[in-house]
């Protein structure tokens, strides 16, 4: 049996770059499960191509003039509509691919993604699957991966500048005119933050991190 225009994913794509726009059309047209429904030049008028058409899939840039990917992005899954917003854009930092996704997109493309790929790519972002190139995949599993910012204070800092002395408590003491125990206190919460549990190795991955640092 063939596919007839009705059993079709309905797609729109959305690119100020023209060239660009008329090369993934292109790509597109051979697919016998897709069928381009409209195209635009820039965000604004992508977002009421869908407000009138309800394509399945809005294929858009991220970076085009009047409002951007992430805007329209936005302004599509508020619509009443059931379409499904998928990025194919030259960008892959961690702040474009961020924005993207937590405005709603389900997919995040780069345009060097080959027409099997991104005819794929479509297919399952039409039944709400998440797709991602696999650069951004590894971006954002490295960022996941990566330990959270700590910040010490200015006398957490002090107290294991000592320890990286050699000094012991009693010697911090002495030397930052405070009782034992609160350097003590300070050294618990130091390997609290640090996620360590012995002096030496507080020291360590404090001077990994860089936070002995002036």
């Amino acid at each position: 049996m063939t596919d007839t225009a009705s059993d079709r994913i309905r797609v729109v794509v959305v690119d100020d770059h023209a060239v660009m726009r008329a090369g993934v059309v292109a790509l597109l047209t051979g697919e016998p499960t897709i069928e381009i429904v409209g195209e635009a030049g820039d965000g604004r008028e992508g977002v009421g191509l869908v407000q009138r058409l309800a394509p399945d899939v809005a294929l858009l840039d991220l970076r085009m003039p009047v409002l951007d990917g992430v805007a329209a992005t936005t302004e599509i899954v508020a619509l009443p509509v059931a379409t499904r917003v998928l990025i194919l854009t030259t960008y892959d930092t961690d702040a474009e691919i961020e924005r993207a996704v937590e405005a709603g997109a389900v997919g995040y493309l780069l345009k060097d993604t080959t027409r099997e790929q991104l005819a794929d790519a479509i297919r399952s972002a039409a039944r709400g699957e998440t797709v991602l190139a696999p650069k951004v995949a590894e971006r954002l599993v490295a960022r996941m991966r990566r330990p959270e910012p700590v910040a010490l204070t200015a006398r957490e800092r002090e107290v294991l500048r000592a320890v990286a002395d050699g000094l012991s408590n009693a010697e911090i003491g002495r030397r930052l005119v405070i009782g034992e125990a609160t350097v003590k206190t300070h050294l618990l919460r130091v390997f609290a933050k640090l996620d360590v549990s012995d002096r030496t190795r507080a020291v360590v991955v404090a001077l990994e991190r860089g936070l002995l640092a002036g």
